[in-house]
């Protein structure tokens, strides 16, 4: 998610580094359910991926003393990579087994895990696909409620449904951090609502400078380096 500028000559699709790399790599898991007979809608699996990252930073075991602490403190210590993977049936019941949380949305069911080494994921997990996880909207998401956080994905991108997943929790996670103590408090509270929307093109310059958090993809998997792929807007940070 953190980005510096290519030096001149690089690849436009070649990952941008800085100190950051030098620390051990963690990555946080998220398993989405995609049954062949009931695959969730789009707009909620990304929904409820944003959810379950802001689920899993406010639980009691990711902070403290907790016991997966340390393993988020050593990810939010590098880079802050997110993976999205998907299962079904049998595939799914073994994620569930393993420690984490799943979150549930209209359609769509997520299940978030402790970070792990970026080379040390559990073997349930490791054999999981994360390429080609595409998702529809049957009809056009409606408008976003009055005073709910938005998360505005760029209109100029184009991103499969496990990349805009990543990168709708990685809208969350800034939003999250941005927050007062207060803030966060009340939004946890009320069960962290939030909408993902695509920006009217005619939009985008005006978010992206509007001081609101702003998520610039490393480049590792789909689009440049640098690009600016969400933004996080919720009401406490206007």
């Amino acid at each position: 998610m953190s980005h510096v500028p290519a030096s001149p000559g690089t690849s436009p699709f070649q990952p941008t580094y800085n100190s950051r790399d030098e620390a051990p790599q963690f990555v946080l898991p998220l398993v989405v359910r995609i049954e062949r007979s009931a695959p969730p809608v789009r707009t909620d699996a990304l929904e409820t991926a944003a959810r379950a990252v802001l689920v899993l930073l406010g639980d009691e075991r990711a902070g403290g003393d907790g016991e997966w602490a340390e393993a988020v403190r050593n990810w939010q210590d590098a880079r802050i990579r997110k993976v999205v993977r998907r299962a079904r049936g049998a595939e799914w019941r073994r994620a569930e087994a393993l420690p984490g949380i799943t979150v549930s949305g209209a359609s769509a069911e997520v299940r978030v895990f402790p970070p792990v080494p970026l080379d040390g994921w559990p073997k349930e997990l490791a054999k999981l696909q994360v390429s080609g996880t595409e998702l529809d909207d049957p009809e056009p998401p409606a408008a976003p409620g009055s005073g709910q956080p938005v998360l505005w994905l760029n209109p100029d991108l184009t991103m499969s449904a496990g990349k805009a997943m990543a990168q709708a929790g990685h809208g969350a996670q800034l939003a999250w951090w941005a927050l007062s103590a207060e803030a966060r408090a009340a939004w946890r509270a009320a069960g962290h609502p939030l909408a993902v929307r695509t920006a009217a093109p005619a939009d985008w310059d005006r978010l992206t400078g509007s001081g609101l958090p702003v998520v610039r993809d490393a480049g590792f998997t789909e689009i440049a380096p640098g690009s600016c792929t969400v933004v996080a807007d919720h009401p406490a940070l206007r």
